[in-house]
Formats: structure tokens, sequence, C-alpha cells
């Protein structure tokens, strides 16, 4: 049995094993399940200077004898870190398939990459002798969480099976994968550094000379920045294509939650114009869920954003200037609205255990398009109803949705309403148009 400390070394470095039994025993009563080999089985690896832990990156330390611990202190606070996280079992966010294949020799080492671990695991048959175990079988975690008690798979006619996982969880561990991210372009250059002195031992391996083996940095996250505005009125389709993109958008903070880190760009399908920076929790959350081309389901989890911190949503919705300047919302959502907000009476309910629950699940449709306002009825139903019956509740022109929105908006959110334009529908431009030109074949300046 390993000693609880590693000898020679200060500090409270405790080894990898009892780090381990460690994490598991302080994270017994949170909401996340966690495992019990976060540290010393795949995909962690301490080896490499650090082990991830929730959200938290944990540095390693090599002492004699080949042994690798980690500081008590560091595994007590992602504990509570991950202690402190709720989690609704309800919320999901949809974490894949989608397209491309990851190599399995690229999920054999690091980053986390956490999608592309999962959609791997799912889809591609694993060699058992290439496959960790434990004491208790083949584990499967992502930074010490045991995602596979918590994933989700869904089957819809015609469109395969999909995973989800709860909100909470996505965000955490995207929050887990920009601290990975950060931490290891901090110590690039002192990995660099160290380079230039390594020499080779007999099995591959890379030893500095004179010294023990430098860990990462001390502070492995970096300040987020706040989105200000910086892409206002450009398109998204000229924007995607400028180089280190990517790159630039993982460095702001999500414009919604503002504290996640961005991972794309939200952008209005119908104007073609960047709205802001967002994670991917708020990305999936902002957008309700599409059956067909024009029809929609409004889950639970979307009708909260016309309740909830409605304001901050209205805001980020009409970043969009074609949104702003027509006081409306793009066509599926101004329909998820109707649905939600403008029909909400009209909602059928049944008696149950706990009084009288909503009927089924909303359904919105439209006939037409944004551009023809004259022409564009949009249809609000109800699927599953507990009864068998299957009603339209609603016909409502796009013409009367729009001005009920405008009215709504002026008394849910007045300083988003006191900035959007006039309520013109009609004389919509065939072709967008930027309002910030590109007139750089370089790229713009903030790249």
């Amino acid at each position: 049995m390993s000693e609880p400390v590693i000898p020679g070394r200060g500090g409270g470095v405790i080894t990898l094993r009892v780090a381990d039994a460690l994490w598991v025993g302080l994270t017994a009563g949170g909401a996340v399940p966690t495992v019990s080999a976060a540290l010393t089985c795949s995909p962690a690896d301490a080896r490499v200077g650090y082990v991830l832990l929730g959200g938290r990156v944990v540095t390693a330390v090599q002492a004699g004898r080949g042994q690798w611990g980690v500081a008590e202190a560091e595994v007590r606070r992602a504990a509570a870190e991950l202690n402190a996280v709720e989690m609704d079992v309800r919320d999901l966010v949809r974490i894949g398939p989608f397209r491309g294949m990851p190599k399995r020799e690229s999920m054999e080492r690091m980053p986390l990459r956490w999608r592309e671990r999962i959609t791997w695991e799912l889809q591609v048959p694993r060699d058992p002798e290439r496959v960790p175990h434990s004491e208790g079988g083949r584990l499967h975690h992502l930074a010490g969480v045991d995602w596979r008690r918590i994933l989700v798979e869904q089957t819809r006619a015609g469109a395969g099976r999909t995973w989800w996982l709860p909100r909470s969880v996505v965000r955490l561990l995207d929050a887990a994968e920009h601290a990975e991210a950060q931490w290891l372009q901090a110590a690039r250059p002192r990995h660099e550094n160290a380079a230039v002195t390594e020499q080779p031992s007999r099995h591959g391996q890379t030893q500095a000379a004179g010294a023990r083996q430098t860990t990462g940095p001390d502070d492995p996250t970096a300040p987020l920045r706040p989105y200000n505005g910086e892409l206002k009125g450009h398109l998204y389709s000229v924007l995607s294509r400028k180089p280190g993109i990517s790159r630039t958008v993982a460095g702001w903070a999500c414009a919604v939650c503002r504290t996640a880190p961005a991972a794309v760009l939200d952008h209005c399908h119908e104007h073609g114009y960047v709205r802001a920076p967002v994670c991917q929790s708020c990305n999936t959350q902002e957008r309700p869920d599409h059956l067909y081309r024009n029809d929609i389901r409004v889950a639970d989890r979307y009708m909260r954003l016309f309740h909830t911190h409605a304001a901050d949503w209205l805001q980020h919705w009409h970043r969009c200037p074609g949104c702003r300047a027509r006081t409306t919302l793009p066509l599926p959502h101004l329909a998820a609205w109707t649905a939600s907000i403008a029909c909400r009476s009209l909602r059928p309910t049944h008696r149950g255990s706990r009084g009288r629950t909503p009927c089924g699940v909303l359904r919105a449709s439209w006939t037409g398009s944004h551009r023809a306002p004259g022409s564009c009825l949009l249809t609000v139903g109800v699927d599953f109803c507990p009864s068998g019956e299957h009603r339209v509740l609603a016909r409502v022109p796009y013409r009367e949705a729009a001005e009920r929105f405008g009215v709504w908006l002026a008394e849910t959110a007045p300083a988003v309403a006191a900035t959007a334009g006039p309520d013109r529908l009609d004389g919509l431009p065939a072709r967008v148009r930027p309002v910030i030109a590109d007139t750089s074949s370089e790229g713009l300046g903030l790249f």
C-alpha cells in the first residue's frame, strides 16, 4: 500500500492512489457523480504534469522512486468546487453525435476534448487489451466525473440516436477544457526551455539533467476577456472564415452567462449577423428544438428564457441589427414566444396529483417566410396530450405576432425596446448587407 505522504516532499503532497480515495470520499455527497480512480486511470495522466478534477487543473509533482503526487489542499479545493455544482437532470444539452469521427490515437493523449472522447467511447469498438480497468471493471470518466451515470440517450424516428448531459455538467466540462488549454499554453515556454537539457531515457521518456522535472504554472487559468460588442455588425459568413477566429473566440467570456469560456459565434440565421461569442451551453439553450424545417417544439428549458433573465436574452437576440431594426425576433424564436407567451391562456390543463398541470408539449410551426410577412402564418398546437387529443390552439398571422411581441418587449425589457427601431415588416432587402464592411483582404485588425 502506498504511503499517505510521499517521502521527501513537503507541503502535504500525497500519492495518486491516496488522492483517488480522498477525491471519491469528499465528493460522495455531491450532485455530480464521480469515479474512484480519477487520478490514476485514463484519461488522467499525472506524468504530463497535471490532472483534471472537475473544472480545476491540479498540478502533479514527481519525487523519488518514480512516484507522482498532488497537493492534498488542491484535491480538497477541487472537491469543494464540484460539490457546489447543482444539477438539474431535466435541463439537458445535446452533446452529440456530430459530424466527424476522432481518431483513436488522438483520444489516447491529452488534451481533454470531452465531446470527442464521448463520441469515441460510444461509437468506436474498443480493443479490450487497450482499455484501462480498475478493481470494479472498466472506467469511464472525464475530469473525475462519471459521465456514464448521467448520460441520456434519445432516439427519434428518422433522426437516429442523440446523447445529452445535464447543462451544469456541460458547463463544468467546458470549464475543465478551457482551464487545461490555458495551463498548456502557459506551460509551453517552460517546457521549451527544459527541452534543451532533456535526454531521452531507455523507454523513450525524457528527464531533465541535474534536476527533478518541473511542473506547470502556479496559476492554471487566465482571466477571460468580457465581450464589449467588438463583433457588432459583422456578418457570420465573413467573420467565420477569418484565420485564428476560434482562438480569438476562446479568449472571451460567454456574452450571455459571462462566466464560462466562449466556444462558438452565435449568429442570426435569418439575417446572417454575428450576435456574440457564447459558450456551448448557452448556444444550445438559446434555440428551440427543431423537428422539421418549419416546425419546433417549445421545451420547458427554452420557455424559461422568456421568464428567467428575459432582459439579458432579449438583449442578446437584438444584437442582430436586422432583428433590432424590425423590433422582432427570428421566425423560430418569434413562433416559440407566440406559443409560450401570447397563447399561454389558450393552453389546456389537466387534473393531476398536485393540481392542474399544462397539457402536453407546445408545438409551433409556420408557413411562409419572414421576408413575406403578409403571407406568413404561425400555428400553435399541443403534442402528447394525456387525454389523447392533439389540438391546434391558435393560428396567428406573422404581423399580429410581431406586434404583440413589440408590446411585450416594451413592458418586459424597456431598455432593449428603447434601442430598437420602428416595426418595419415590409420592404425588406432581398440580400443582407453587412453593417460594417470588410474591406481588408488580410482580415480584420481585431484578429
